[in-house]
């Protein structure tokens, strides 16, 4: 039934009020509704009126209060929800939480500055104090030089068990206002092993740096004659003594850095040239005698098209000579020593103009090819049988060389029953072959990514001391990584040493003498 409109329940409250026999009935008949629907009518007009006549604020008025207390009401649950979740997430930030705050800060790389700063924005919205105050720039100081000589005497602890771990290493100098910091990191796992801020950079200062690494079997670096010279004298103490040899190899990231640097200014002249070529189109075409402007055109042409020629030339020189440090040749063969040398001296020949002579140079170095030399030893030592080795070889360059396809997977498959032939425990040997060839080391791009990040910390300070270098580095060590194949490891999880804790704070808390008598180190394999 639809609904009835005010004037039929006021006629209806009449008829059932006022009206005589039958008025109801025929009030009902007229409203189509039932005679117990004229009688609730009756009854509700009955009582509105009798509530109008009550003495107090009137409807509109009461509408209206109450439009304002639920506005009030639903601003006073949300205060309610901000402040029970502030509750919830409230930062702890007593004394011990702020001086691990101020520690790690530092070690990412922020000034004392910086960290006054976001102390005075954490207590401003994490704490109800009146007025928010964190702590000064003097106070974060005396704590992070606290935690800096802590982290020295840690590290002072780890060292001795931490770096006879490292077989690898990739060495280079860093420079802090003219103070030299000799750095080595261990490229599988990122760790940082040595970060010393020495008074030069002498082939006596790498040696007594470099002489703690026992099991030191591979250097990659530069060609500075410091580092070369320390890990010459190296290299003649262990023959002396009969230790294992150390093989230094050639940085292939500053060789190939050089060479972009040649191409990168021939191809500024190119640029130059081409721009310079088109504006005399441009001046011929407005010209109204065009003969002398089409002849300077056309030599501008010649001019760009020479450079062009040149820079095409050096370039397809350097992609020969850059494929000599890769580990397979085009043919899809395992890379050697004498192939490479021959890509090499092939594309030396293109490079006789006088920007390349410092390329060339490091290009004929012989330990720019050292890598292959170990690469062969370690593979042969691993598996001795030729044939069994090519096909292992094979098989890791289907696994692991270009895009994974449906063709590389198919392949792969083959390999493997091709292996399984020649060798039923063929899979144990493949590890050891995939070991050798997943750790090839041909360039210190490692320690270059951690000079950048400590260049970071040169920038915003003028004084970098060998405390800050060392908190730095043991918050470095003890980091885990967020993504990539090293992903929620530390580098001193990645080296392989065994910590109490991994925990750059809880690791500052300890006793360097009790850390050193609970830290045990692996035996290194054979």
């Amino acid at each position: 039934m639809p609904t009835l409109s005010v004037l039929t329940w006021i006629g209806n409250a009449c008829a059932a009020l006022c009206g005589s026999h039958g008025s109801v009935t025929a009030a009902a008949h007229e409203a189509e509704c039932s005679r117990q629907s004229v009688y609730d009518h009756a009854d509700k007009v009955q009582q509105a009126v009798e509530e109008a006549r009550l003495p107090g604020p009137p409807r509109a008025e009461l509408l209206q209060e109450m439009a304002r207390l639920r506005q009030e009401n639903q601003l006073l649950r949300r205060h309610l929800d901000h402040a029970q979740r502030l509750q919830r997430h409230t930062l702890r930030l007593d004394r011990p939480a702020q001086q691990h705050f101020a520690a790690v800060a530092h070690a990412m790389g922020l000034s004392f500055n910086q960290i006054e700063g976001l102390f005075a924005l954490l207590f401003r919205h994490a704490l109800a104090t009146t007025p928010p105050r964190g702590p000064d720039r003097s106070t974060i100081a005396r704590w992070v030089h606290h935690a800096a000589r802590q982290a020295g005497k840690i590290l002072a602890a780890l060292d001795p068990l931490t770096r006879p771990l490292a077989v690898l290493l990739a060495l280079d100098e860093i420079f802090f206002h003219g103070q030299p910091v000799l750095t080595a990191v261990e490229p599988h796992s990122f760790a940082l092993l040595l970060c010393q801020r020495g008074p030069d950079r002498t082939g006596a200062t790498w040696l007594a740096a470099l002489r703690p690494f026992g099991a030191l079997e591979y250097a990659v670096s530069d060609q500075g004659s410091g580092l070369q010279a320390g890990l010459a004298a190296l290299r003649r103490e262990r023959q002396a003594s009969e230790q294992k040899p150390l093989v230094g190899g050639l940085d292939l990231f500053h060789i190939e850095q050089g060479a972009q640097k040649v191409l990168s200014w021939v191809w500024r002249k190119v640029e130059a040239s081409w721009e310079k070529a088109e504006a005399a189109d441009r001046r011929a075409a407005r010209a109204r005698d065009a003969r002398g402007p089409l002849a300077t055109a056309r030599a501008a042409w010649r001019q760009a098209e020479s450079d062009f020629a040149w820079h095409s030339q050096w370039e397809q020189a350097w992609r020969q000579a850059r494929q000599a440090f890769e580990l397979f040749r085009p043919d899809g063969r395992l890379n050697d020593r004498a192939w490479a040398r021959g890509q090499i001296d092939a594309a030396c020949r293109g490079m006789t103009a006088y920007p390349w002579r410092k390329v060339v140079a490091m290009l004929r170095d012989e330990r720019a090819l050292s890598f292959l030399d170990r690469m062969h030893q370690q593979l042969t030592a691993d598996v001795p049988e030729e044939e069994l080795r090519a096909a292992l070889v094979e098989l890791w360059r289907f696994s692991h060389s270009g895009p994974r396809t449906t063709a590389s997977v198919t392949l792969a498959a083959a390999q493997q029953v091709i292996c399984a032939r020649l060798d039923e425990g063929w899979r144990a040997k493949y590890e050891r072959v995939k070991k050798v060839l997943g750790g090839v080391v041909r360039a210190s791009s490692a320690v270059e990514c951690v000079n950048s990040v400590l260049r970071m910390q040169q920038a915003r300070h003028r004084n970098v001391s060998q405390g800050m270098l060392d908190l730095k580095r043991l918050y470095w060590n003890t980091r885990a990584f967020r993504s990539g194949k090293r992903r929620e490891r530390c580098p001193y999880q990645l080296l392989g040493a065994t910590l109490p804790t991994f925990d750059f704070w809880m690791l500052l808390q300890y006793d360097p003498e009790k850390l050193a008598q609970e830290v045990s180190r692996p035996q290194l394999a054979a």
